[in-house]
């Protein structure tokens, strides 16, 4: 079951009322989400980190304590056991349908037509099909029949 923890109330939230900015305020920068992406891939050292994304090394470091912070990772000594690693929890899980979901966005639009790219599959080898969003009765979902409703 992956953990519910709410980040602890933060004056510097940019909307302290909109989950879509909340959530940016949490993983909303470029490398945050690479590292997350990878470690979803596998990746679990600093080193394959900073190999994997070419990020600078004072910037992983923060967004790994950040991650670390903020419950999407936890550290604990690697199978070695000379070397500490990074994990996902169940929270940074949770990003999965968010990764794949910027995934599909970006082979349909930042790619031109026919250049290569990677692309994400099933243990069987077979391409992740298309996230669509439906409602309770099945029916396409965008924009347009969606709107926010305030809690409060």
């Amino acid at each position: 079951m992956a953990s519910r923890t709410a980040p602890a109330a933060n004056p510097g939230w940019t909307d302290p009322d909109c989950p879509v900015a909340r959530t940016l305020d949490l993983v909303g920068d470029r490398w945050s989400l690479l590292v997350v992406r990878d470690a979803m891939d596998g990746a679990r050292s600093f080193t394959e980190f900073q190999r994997r994304t070419g990020i600078a090394r004072n910037i992983l470091a923060d967004r790994l304590r950040k991650l670390t912070a903020h419950g999407l990772l936890v550290q604990r000594a690697a199978p070695s056991g000379r070397r500490q690693e990074y994990v996902l929890t169940d929270t940074g899980r949770d990003l999965f349908p968010v990764i794949l979901t910027l995934r599909q966005w970006g082979e349909r639009h930042a790619f031109a037509p026919g250049e290569a790219h990677s692309v994400l599959v099933d243990q069987h080898g077979t391409p992740v099909p298309e996230v669509a969003p439906t409602s309770a009765a099945g029916t396409p979902l965008d924009s347009d029949t969606t709107h926010v409703q305030k809690t409060r």
